[in-house]
């Protein structure tokens, strides 16, 4: 085997396991950020979804804890309920706020609890909140809280919850915010606490039943007892002008009816541990219904499996086609393997030559003919197998009375062209290598140069 073929093998052998593993870190890649969802996403995080990616179970835990769960789809009017007393105003999706809207957060009564769910740096900045985004992972990772240090949120305190995906840093002065799970969780202290929270994970439908998320996202709500949920179903509107917005006063109990038509309040949760179902789902058994605009329209085949499940059910198709391709082209020259079961001689020979015979390969019949017809002459002659064929024509010629050249073009000539041609090549072959004199009267064999005979 030539150098250029060596290195071709080994260039081979080389860069199709890094190949494989690159195209499986990306087939993992893909799988996980289409696993991700977005906060534009319908129904994302919405307390009446009940998709993997909508917030029902979460809400249904809240009231269970006697936490009163307030549907808000409309930021202004959020911001409004703040001033009726303690409350944690829950934004799962910073992302559709308003620009304008934003600059409202930091006006929030100061009895209030600000959750942000992975804001974007401008929320952030448009809100005063004194941190900036430091590092992302691609998928979200569960930590301890007191992982890179003690944390001062004592609700979450014991909880392992997937919680680092966005990583946070303060801005302000060292120490002017309190870091938990790596830093994927912020708490600016002050009169209204903001909290932002770097995954959204722990608030999820799908995910929320993992490692600790659910005891880390209830005791993170549950502090005041009074939960504004901002459920938007897509980017807010800009907001009307101050002097076309009067500050209504605060809006008594007995008004929040749950789905009630031109009502922007939904009550989810009350005291008393049960959350009551939405007026649009009698059953209480609609996949994925998220109210007005927040509908989702999901295979059930998908969410009858996690997941997972479809990741790893794609990686072994991938690795079957692979296994596949690799039996299917072999690099490199032929190996012999030894036959599973005996076959007789003149069965191998009708075999192989109907596959010569199907793939009209007369030349490479040829080659075959005549090699093994020089071995034979070869043994019978005394020859040397290297010997070139036009000395072993010159010995068969004087063997058998025949004219050199005749020999010659038997031995080493033109290819035939069809199969007729083939067969009478093979018979001359035959009949050449046959031995023409009986035993002891061969006549002697022409000396050649270096002969000592």
């Amino acid at each position: 085997m030539s150098g250029s073929g060596v290195r071709q093998r080994r260039r081979h052998r080389i860069m199709i396991p890094v190949l494989v593993s690159a195209l499986m870190i990306v087939t993992t890649l893909v799988t996980r950020t289409i696993d991700q969802p977005d906060q534009t996403d319908a129904g994302f995080l919405s307390p009446l979804a009940t998709g993997d990616d909508g917030g029902r179970r979460l809400a249904a835990s809240l009231a269970g804890r006697g936490v009163e769960v307030r549907r808000e789809t409309d930021t202004l009017a959020a911001l409004r309920a703040t001033r009726s007393g303690p409350a944690t105003l829950f934004v799962p999706a910073p992302e559709l706020l308003h620009p304008q809207t934003v600059d409202y957060l930091g006006l929030l009564p100061g009895h209030t609890r600000l959750v942000l769910v992975d804001p974007p740096r401008r929320v952030l900045a448009a809100a005063g909140i004194p941190l900036r985004p430091a590092g992302r992972r691609w998928a979200a990772q569960a930590v301890d809280p007191h992982r890179t240090g003690p944390c001062a949120l004592t609700e979450v305190t014991g909880a392992t919850a997937a919680v680092t995906r966005q990583r946070y840093a303060p801005t302000g002065t060292p120490g002017s915010a309190d870091l938990c799970y790596s830093a994927g969780l912020a708490r600016v202290p002050g009169p209204t606490e903001s909290v932002v929270v770097g995954a959204s994970d722990p608030f999820r439908n799908g995910r929320i039943g993992e490692w600790d998320n659910q005891r880390f996202a209830t005791g993170l709500l549950a502090t005041t007892g009074r939960v504004l949920w901002l459920d938007l179903d897509g980017p807010a509107p800009a907001p009307p002008t101050p002097s076309a917005v009067p500050a209504p006063p605060p809006p008594e109990p007995d008004d929040d009816t749950y789905g009630e038509p031109g009502d922007d309040q939904d009550d989810l949760g009350t005291g008393d541990g049960a959350a009551p179902t939405p007026h649009d789902q009698p059953d209480g058994n609609a996949s994925g219904s998220g109210g007005p605009g927040r509908e989702q329209h999901a295979n059930p085949l998908w969410s009858a499996f996690p997941p997972w499940f479809w990741a790893l059910l794609a990686q072994l198709a991938l690795a079957a086609l692979l296994i596949a391709a690799a039996r299917a082209r072999r690099f490199g020259p032929p190996t012999p393997e030894p036959l599973p079961v005996t076959v007789s001689a003149a069965e191998t020979v009708l075999g192989r030559a109907r596959l010569y015979q199907q793939a009209k390969a007369h030349r490479s019949t040829a080659e075959v003919l005549r090699a093994a017809a020089k071995a034979r002459l070869g043994n019978r002659l005394h020859l040397p197998a290297d010997a070139p064929s036009a000395d072993v024509a010159a010995v068969v010629a004087a063997d058998t009375g025949e004219h050199p050249d005749t020999v010659r073009e038997l031995l080493a000539g033109d290819a035939p062209g069809t199969d007729h041609e083939l067969l009478e090549l093979a018979s001359d072959l035959d009949r050449a290598a046959r031995d023409p004199h009986p035993s002891g009267t061969r006549p002697p064999l022409p000396r050649t140069e270096g002969d000592t005979r």
